[in-house]
């Protein structure tokens, strides 16, 4: 069975639908099991309960960043491998924001109305990142995706113990965003410079205080 090619064009439109499924509707998943599904819910007082579905409205608002920042380099690759890669790695990410959806929606809150805007400035960096050349397209899925880790490891430390659900799904992302930024580098990612690794930080710190509230 011969694999289909897509064209600039195609791809174009790829993506298109991606955006609309990450932002609007429901994304492509992956066979791998939700790891809160068999969880029990944990009865968290009222003020906890808020706070932990602020941290997961993050987290999903970071996962749509995460799937433009895919979708952006994917369609601007070089080399069919690190193409590839990219959309690979935009498949399981799709995990993680089915994952922080369903429980934001335990939870009793809702998504950020900010995500059309995360998702389109998300875009427009990764289809740079990808123009500028692999290895730096590259270098930059590691960079970010260790930001992300160390972002989790926060969020982690301020989830009440008792709420397995949360604590689960937080604790396979930070292992899947470990492995990304491993193979990033495997894959021939460059290191980028410190002044890129900051402008990623600030980005990043405006991103978590107005979707705290947004």
């Amino acid at each position: 069975m011969t694999q289909r090619t897509y064209n600039p064009f195609d791809r174009l439109l790829i993506g298109f639908d991606q955006a609309l499924r990450t932002v609007f509707g429901r994304p492509q998943v992956t066979d791998r099991r939700d790891p809160a599904a068999e969880l029990p819910e944990t009865d968290l007082p009222a003020d906890e309960r808020n706070h932990v579905a602020r941290l997961m409205r993050i987290n999903h608002t970071g996962e749509v960043c995460a799937q433009a920042l895919y979708s952006g380099q994917a369609l601007t690759a070089s080399l069919g491998e690190v193409r590839e890669g990219m959309e690979r790695a935009a498949r399981e990410e799709n995990d993680h924001l089915d994952w922080c959806e369903r429980r934001i929606l335990e939870l009793g809150d809702r998504k950020s109305y900010l995500n059309p805007f995360w998702y389109a400035g998300s875009f427009t960096i990764g289809a740079l990142a990808g123009l500028a050349g692999d290895q730096w397209s590259l270098g930059f899925v590691a960079e970010t995706e260790r930001q992300v880790e160390k972002h989790l490891d926060e969020h982690l430390q301020q989830v009440p113990a008792g709420d397995l659900k949360t604590r689960a799904i937080l604790e396979q992302m930070r292992e899947d965003e470990a492995a990304h930024a491993t193979k990033a580098l495997a894959a021939g990612g460059a290191v980028l410079p410190g002044p890129i690794r900051l402008a990623m930080k600030l980005t990043a710190k405006v991103m978590t205080r107005t979707v705290h509230y947004l």
